[in-house]
């Protein structure tokens, strides 16, 4: 199947860096924005991104139960610690400061489903980061020139140009929301409508 001949979906994310992504790989699709309360603590880092990614893809598909929905979310981790987004700027500078000179994970689940024969695909992307050690001040310098408060880990890999990071290991567009190249397999893979 050519990516040409990839199913037309809904994107369950206002993300423009998901939607970005899926522009980029020529897959079709629209955007449905659910209204879930996502979960914050109380599970793995897996066990987390996977059940907000389903909670979105089930709020979402049951409003156009016979098209593919899909639906992500996306955490970093370090030492047991899930960062998500930052609730403010000196959280944010808190956040860079305990990822400085380190190597985190960057998970991200992703639910692709249809509602009205209740087929569902469900995976997790996981790539390691490393940061350059960073110093107060360049951590400020950065947090300043872009908008920490929407990213989890409060930093933006697609415009980063190894300012802070100095490696990836594992997929680049899963760092930056949505790991284009999974979830195209999935999409091949997911069952004809019924």
């Amino acid at each position: 199947m050519m990516r040409s001949e990839l199913p037309a979906i809904i994107l369950a994310s206002s993300s423009p860096r998901r939607s970005d992504l899926l522009t980029e790989v020529g897959v079709s699709f629209r955007v449905s924005v659910p209204e879930v309360e996502e979960v914050s603590n109380g599970f793995s880092p897996t066990e987390l991104c996977v059940y907000n990614a389903r909670l979105k893809a089930a709020a979402a598909s049951s409003r156009d139960p016979k098209e593919i929905v899909v639906a992500a979310d996306t955490v970093v981790s370090l030492d047991d610690r899930i960062l998500g987004k930052p609730g403010s700027m000196a959280e944010a500078m808190e956040m860079l400061a305990f990822l400085s000179g380190r190597t985190h994970e960057v998970l991200t689940g992703v639910c692709v489903r249809r509602h009205h024969d209740e087929e569902e695909v469900v995976f997790v992307e996981t790539t390691r980061v490393t940061f350059h050690p960073l110093s107060a001040s360049e951590i400020e310098a950065y947090l300043n020139s872009i908008n920490p408060l929407d990213k989890a880990g409060a930093y933006a890999a697609q415009e980063d140009n190894g300012r802070i990071i100095a490696a990836i290991d594992g997929l680049f567009s899963n760092v930056v929301g949505l790991p284009v190249e999974r979830l195209i397999e999935a999409l091949r893979e997911f069952p004809a409508n019924k």
